[in-house]
């Protein structure tokens, strides 16, 4: 497969996987804004989010305030911003429209029609009466994509590029909303006493990441914070956990081996196994926002890896 044509389909699964997630991290925070707490409280839960996105500057640079409302807007709308929902959008559809070839009609076809939808909602009142609602639909039209793809899509090198961007922004996001409560430390793991605010958190980011039946199919037990850093880093029957994304991470990068490759296996391959025999208690010691922190550097360099080895290279 061309370098450019493999390119176009990792970021076509990348970007749709991003608005996804962009659309999972907000709806936490509408959630939680929603909970009794000091205006300085409210402010920190967005700041903190903005900052994990490392877009904290970008997001000053515009609003001379931290608003709610104000950041909805800048992670939705703004096509400036490149982690909004509609930059994502936009970039899926640009890159699905430029292999069109190579895709499915369904698949195309559902690119395309998110897009077409997309502009129509962002013109309604759908985004100030019910945000979640919206949030809903972006997940929607992510499922739908990746279930087309599955479904009607040979299972060649393609898929395998498609698969790979998806599982390594999943990775990369979960892990980030993940770390929106312990971003600069200010939360610790340690202990399982909670407020009721923190439960009602905690609960939301769960069903943030479809995990809150799974938590309690899992543990059948109260909700505390190390069981859920345990569900979404080191479970591999999670689907959205670290260890399931570099599951198939390493699976889809065997699949598509070249004579230069050898090496990014390696190191992707040790990305997984520090999460496959990792356990939870060792990773609280280390202190869990550390442990992602590094844990995004990792996958960000293993991103600019398989660039190098297989797609069009990003420019230095």
């Amino acid at each position: 497969m061309l370098s450019r044509t493999a390119d176009h389909l990792f970021w076509m699964a990348r970007y749709t996987e991003r608005a996804e997630n962009t659309a999972r991290m907000l709806d936490v925070n509408v959630q939680t804004s929603m909970l009794p707490q000091s205006d300085a409280e409210n402010a920190q839960g967005w700041r903190a989010m903005l900052g994990i996105s490392e877009l904290q500057q970008a997001f000053d640079q515009k609003y001379q305030t931290l608003e709610g409302r104000a950041v909805i807007d800048f992670m939705v709308r703004d096509p400036a911003n490149p982690s909004s929902i509609v930059a994502c959008l936009t970039e899926a559809r640009e890159n699905a429209r430029a292999v069109r070839g190579t895709l499915t009609t369904e698949v195309w076809e559902i690119q395309n029609q998110t897009w077409l939808d997309m502009q129509q909602h962002l013109k309604g009142e759908l985004l100030e009466t019910d945000p979640s609602k919206f949030f809903e639909w972006v997940k929607y039209r992510s499922h739908l994509s990746r279930g087309v793809t599955v479904g009607t899509m040979l299972r060649d090198e393609a898929v395998h590029f498609i698969r790979l961007g998806t599982f390594l922004e999943r990775a990369d996001n979960t892990a980030r909303i993940l770390d929106v409560k312990f971003h600069g430390g200010g939360a610790e793991l340690a202990g399982d006493t909670m407020t009721q605010r923190d439960f009602y958190y905690w609960g939301a980011l769960l069903r943030s990441v479809s995990g809150f039946e799974i938590y309690r199919k899992v543990y059948r037990d109260v909700i505390t914070p190390a069981r859920i850093a345990e569900l979404l880093m080191l479970r591999s029957d999670m689907p959205r956990s670290l260890l399931a994304c570099m599951d198939e991470v390493l699976l889809n990068l065997r699949a598509v081996h070249n004579e230069v490759s050898a090496d990014t296996e390696r190191y992707a391959g040790r990305l997984h196994a520090q999460l496959q025999f990792g356990k939870i208690e060792d990773l609280l010691a280390e202190g869990l926002h550390d442990a992602l922190t590094t844990f995004l550097a990792d996958i960000n360099q293993l991103g600019n890896r398989i660039s190098r080895d297989f797609l069009v290279p990003l420019a230095a």
